[in-house]
């Protein structure tokens, strides 16, 4: 059974009840009174049983709107990437529409590797536009989860390791989604950090760690975003499911933050008529999903906030009060977003769109090492190349979960190079190895074959044959969309590449000197051939324009100028979750006994040198840091302090550089990070160029999370400022004092 989206008429609406005797226009629908006195009168309105129905679904991806009072349907829709194609009612099968092909984006990973806050804003505005085309009035994304552990499964969607990375690139992407008229639905709210078990494992957090690593991002979504929407994660935190959780939503996110947006249950994320009721969740989807064929007449009358909330009511064993905060809450998301008439129409699948995609792959694609200077590909030298490896062949816009989409295209690797090459080298592709030739997920079919029935020694042996004769060859492996690697509802079991690749990569590092490695992935892997590989690339996934812009970088028409977002430890104990014993945990606990060490401030503390460290990132030319200053010695807690450092490009090339500034608290009170990133800055020069970056800094940017006193303190005393290429690469620094 099939349903189309209804479009209701706002403005134009016949029969509405309630006008009074000079037929003025419904306070609700006039959009010159303010946005609460308009709530207020659209709730005056609506009866009992309209209230309830606004706060479930009726279908997979919508709820109900009030047709006779002019309120539209609320419809989501995924992901992050790009916007799902359209469902049927009820099923997770396609609709068997012909014009919802989108265009895909490049996962999150890749975008907070740009480390360029212009480059988040683009990818708002151009998926927000995508949005609003196809009537959206939520986005579900962006996801900022903290990347505790490089085997979560879903690592690929968020934005890294570091609050402060994570904060300051999610504002620009939601504000650029909502300029759109559609909401951003920042997710996953709160801790959800491992796919195993996330229904039902409880994490264990002190007060300490969730404020400074696993909530600023969402904080800065709610309060400099202004996000309109905001998702609950699986998890339990403190015994109660995150959608339904009285400290999360309510304590916090309502009362600390102040948040007046709507909060939407993950699709079955809701589990208790009561918690749902009373503790902040104002819209429920996807707690069964078979609504037609339950035997019920509408199974989606059967949701714990649907028959079940209305029999409460009437019996007088709970009142209207919640109910009344929900049904405002939505209203206001409607306000702001399908009934606001001044909002933007919106494209889909446009050029513009894919243009904006490929800048910003190039932006975030990372040369992680290049020895000898093997890259960029010379194509005055190279007669012959050789291209190895299944990811150069797959699609990755379909699988990995609810991020999967339907795109309009998608440029593969191998294809990407021979359109930049084209006759002025020989292209020879050989597989290399046999990993996934899977080429459907929820019913959206790549259209690849890629089934191979060879043995797997054959394949690799061909890929060394084919190595010996070429002048470069160009192994394009890592993980794919695939369970187990990087997709939703599985972690991954390993750090390894999978499919036996390692092998088949220093079998080729032994035939070819010129061998450049890239890497698709959204989460680090071991490379126990790094001493072996002359280049190595991480390259993401970089949806629909992937070939184009990984051509681009690898012959030099782009120099690289991305960075990690998250450390790549040598070995999976050398990351802080597992050393300490508590990844994934059991079914129903884990605890985060790193604390606040997560990511590179264990790596700090511990002095464990990273495969390669966040902020890591070469590029085709060279840069040289001058020495910081300050212009003063000591702040107040009232006052600023601003740093100043002059770059300079000293090779032959134009490029981008990233300036990243740490703070060190010389000595504290409680165990504090060697050092915590506070700024950055993504600065362009050409050869010779000089440039001067400045950072300011406040009391913030010294604090830390007191649990006992459930404050921010900056404690008086001795900081250090310190200006570098990535956490690892210190260039200059200066102490300072705060009084």
């Amino acid at each position: 059974m099939l349903r189309k989206m209804k479009l209701v008429p706002v403005l134009l609406v016949s029969g509405i009840i309630g006008l009074n005797a000079q037929k003025d226009i419904p306070v609700y629908l006039d959009d010159s009174k303010p946005l609460e006195e308009r709530v207020e009168d659209a709730l005056s309105r609506m009866t009992l049983e309209e209230k309830v129905a606004m706060v479930h679904a009726q279908s997979k991806f919508s709820s109900k709107g009030v047709p006779r009072l002019g309120i539209p349907e609320f419809w989501m829709t995924d992901g992050p990437h790009g916007i799902r194609p359209e469902v049927a009612w009820d099923e997770w099968r396609q609709a068997g529409w012909t014009n919802d092909s989108c265009i895909a984006f490049p996962a999150l990973t890749c975008l907070a590797a740009s480390w360029n806050t212009n480059m988040s804003l683009l990818y708002g505005i151009s998926i927000g536009e995508e949005a609003r085309y196809r009537n959206k009035t939520v986005l579900l994304g962006p996801g900022v989860n903290i990347y505790r552990s490089p085997l979560n499964g879903r690592n690929f969607e968020y934005m890294g390791e570091d609050p402060f990375l994570a904060s300051k690139m999610v504002v620009p992407y939601v504000k650029g989604v909502q300029q759109n008229g559609v909401a951003a639905c920042v997710k996953h709210f709160a801790l959800n950090n491992q796919e195993t078990n996330r229904h039902t494992v409880n994490v264990n957090v002190d007060d300490r760690a969730l404020y400074e690593i696993y909530l600023p991002a969402f904080k800065a979504a709610v309060q400099e975003g202004n996000a309109w929407a905001i998702m609950g994660a699986y998890n339990l935190y403190k015994g109660q499911h995150c959608c339904h959780n009285q400290y999360l939503l309510k304590d916090i996110l309502r009362d600390e933050w102040g948040y007046d947006g709507v909060v939407v249950a993950d699709w079955g994320g809701t589990h208790n008529t009561r918690e749902a009721i009373f503790n902040g969740l104002d819209m429920e989807f996807g707690t069964w999903t078979d609504g037609l064929t339950m035997g019920q007449t509408n199974a989606y009358d059967n949701y714990f906030l649907a028959d079940p909330y209305l029999k409460l009511i009437r019996s007088g064993e709970v009142g209207t009060k919640e109910l009344d905060e929900k049904v405002r809450n939505i209203l206001r998301l409607g306000f702001r977003t399908h009934m606001d008439k001044n909002r933007p129409y919106g494209s889909f699948g446009t050029e513009e769109h894919a243009l904006a995609g490929r800048k910003i792959a190039q932006e975030g694609i990372v040369l992680l090492q290049n020895k000898n200077n093997v890259l960029p590909i010379d194509l005055n030298k190279a007669k012959k190349i050789a291209v190895i490896g299944e990811n150069a062949i797959k699609m990755m816009t379909v699988g990995g979960g609810s991020s999967s989409l339907k795109a309009k295209y998608e440029v593969l690797p191998l294809d990407g190079l021979k359109n930049r090459i084209g006759t002025q080298a020989e292209i020879v592709y050989a597989r290399g190895y046999l990993g996934d030739a899977s080429n459907s997920y929820n019913n959206v079919v790549t259209g690849q074959d890629l089934s191979d029935n060879r043995p797997a020694e054959v394949i690799m042996a061909e890929a060394i044959e084919v190595a010996k004769t070429a002048d470069y060859v160009v192994f394009i492996g890592g993980l794919n969309k695939s369970a187990f690697q990087d997709s939703e509802g599985n972690d991954r079991l390993g750090l390894g590449l999978p499919y036996n690749q390692d092998k088949l990569i220093s079998a080729l590092a032994k035939v070819n000197k010129n061998l450049i490695v890239v890497n698709i992935s959204g989460n680090a892997v071991a490379m126990p051939w790094v001493n072996e590989v002359p280049a190595i690339v991480q390259a993401w996934f970089l949806g629909t324009e992937t070939g184009n812009a990984l051509a681009s970088v690898l012959v030099g028409d782009v120099n690289p100028s991305g960075k990690l977002p998250f450390t790549f430890p040598v070995k999976l104990n050398d990351n802080a979750a597992h050393a300490m014993g508590e990844f994934p945990g059991s079914e129903k606990q884990v605890t985060y006994n790193e604390g606040i060490f997560v990511g590179y401030r264990w790596h700090d503390k511990q002095n464990i040198k990273p495969l390669f460290c966040f902020g890591h990132g070469l590029s085709y030319t060279t840069f040289e840091y001058g020495k910081v200053s300050a212009d003063k010695k000591e702040m107040t807690a009232n006052d600023k302090i601003t740093f100043s450092v002059t770059v300079k490009n000293t090779g032959n090339r134009e490029g981008a550089e990233i300036v990243q500034l740490y703070i060190s608290d010389l000595k504290s009170t409680l165990p504090r990070p060697v050092k915590e990133l506070k700024g950055f800055d993504k600065i362009t020069l050409k050869p010779g160029e000089v440039k001067t970056v400045t950072f300011d800094i406040d009391k913030s940017a010294l604090s830390y999370f007191d649990a006992y006193k459930h404050e921010w303190v900056a404690e008086p005393g001795d900081f250090e400022a310190l200006i570098g290429a990535s956490s690892s690469d210190i260039k200059t620094k200066t102490t300072f004092k705060l009084k």
